[in-house]
C-alpha cells in the first residue's frame, strides 16, 4: 500500500505515506466549496508533475556528473469547467545561474523531464506547457513547448531500440 487516505469531514482529507509516516491534508478549492487551505487534489496532481520532472532530471544529471540543486520549478494548473477538470498544466523549470551546460545536455535533460512517469500517465487532453530557463553564461535561454500527452515530443530525442530484456 502506498497510502492511507482519511475523510476527516470539511471538504479536508489527510493521505498518510505507508513508508516514511508523512502526512499530507487536501482541501477543495474555493471555487469548489472548500476552504483552499490546503492543497486541493488537483493542485497535487500539477505538483506531482513538476517534481517527477525535476526528480527525473536530478537522477539522469547525477549520472552525468552535473548538480541541479537550486533548481526551482513553479507550476500552474489550469482548471476547466463541465465537466470540472485540470485542462492545462504550466511548468517553468529555472535553472541556477552558473549551470552551463551544452546544448547536448540540455537536451537530454529535457528529454528526461518531458517524457517522467507523472507526464507519461496524465491525460492526453491535459495541455502541457513545459519551459526550461538555461543561463548561457551571461545571458538566459528559455525554451518552451506546448504539448499534448498524446503527441509526440518535437525536442525528444531518438529513443534506443527496445531489448529483448525491456519487451
Amino acid at each position: 500500500m502506498t497510502s492511507q487516505i482519511i475523510y476527516k469531514g470539511e471538504l479536508r482529507t489527510t493521505a498518510t505515506h505507508t513508508q516514511s509516516g508523512t502526512i499530507i491534508e487536501t482541501d477543495a478549492p474555493t471555487d469548489n466549496q472548500g476552504k483552499g487551505e490546503r492543497f486541493s487534489p488537483t493542485d497535487l496532481v500539477a505538483v506531482a508533475l513538476g517534481t517527477c520532472m525535476v526528480t527525473t532530471m536530478a537522477i539522469k544529471a547525477r549520472n552525468m556528473d552535473i548538480t541541479l540543486d537550486g533548481t526551482s520549478v513553479a507550476v500552474t494548473k489550469v482548471m476547466a469547467g463541465d465537466p470540472r477538470r485540470i485542462s492545462k498544466i504550466v511548468v517553468n523549470i529555472v535553472f541556477p545561474q552558473g549551470l552551463i551546460l551544452d546544448e547536448k545536455q540540455r537536451a537530454v535533460l529535457e528529454n528526461t523531464a518531458r517524457t517522467c512517469p507523472v507526464e507519461r500517465s496524465i491525460h492526453p487532453d491535459i495541455e502541457l506547457d513545459m519551459k526550461f530557463n538555461w543561463d548561457l553564461g551571461g545571458s538566459r535561454r528559455v525554451i518552451s513547448g506546448t504539448i499534448k500527452t498524446s503527441e509526440p515530443d518535437p525536442h525528444s530525442l531518438p529513443e534506443e531500440p527496445p531489448t529483448t530484456d525491456s519487451l
